[in-house]
C-alpha cells in the first residue's frame, strides 16, 4: 500500500520527508504510523502529534491504502 505523508518542524530537517507537497511511501499492508516512521528513519520519541485524514491518532493506528499522515514534533502553543 501507498501512504501520502508529510513531517513539520524539525522533523523534516534533512529527514526525507517534509511539509511541502507530500511525498508517497510505500508499506505492507496493515502498517501502523509507528512502522511509517522507522521507515523514514524518524526518531518516535520527537513525534507528538500525528494526524491522518486530519484526525489525531496515535503511532499504533492501523494505516490503509491512499491514507495522508501528517507527523509534527511538540511546538510551542500546542
Amino acid at each position: 500500500m501507498k501512504v501520502d505523508v508529510k513531517c513539520f518542524g524539525n522533523l523534516s530537517e534533512g529527514q526525507s520527508c517534509d511539509q511541502h507537497g507530500g511525498q508517497k511511501v510505500e508499506l505492507a499492508a496493515g502498517a501502523t504510523v509507528r512502522a511509517l516512521a522507522e521507515k523514514l528513519k524518524l526518531d518516535v520519541e520527537e513525534i507528538k502529534i500525528i494526524f491522518v485524514n486530519n484526525k489525531e491518532v496515535t503511532l499504533d493506528q492501523a494505516l490503509k491504502d491512499g491514507d495522508v499522515v501528517a507527523l509534527s514534533p511538540k511546538t510551542g502553543g500546542m
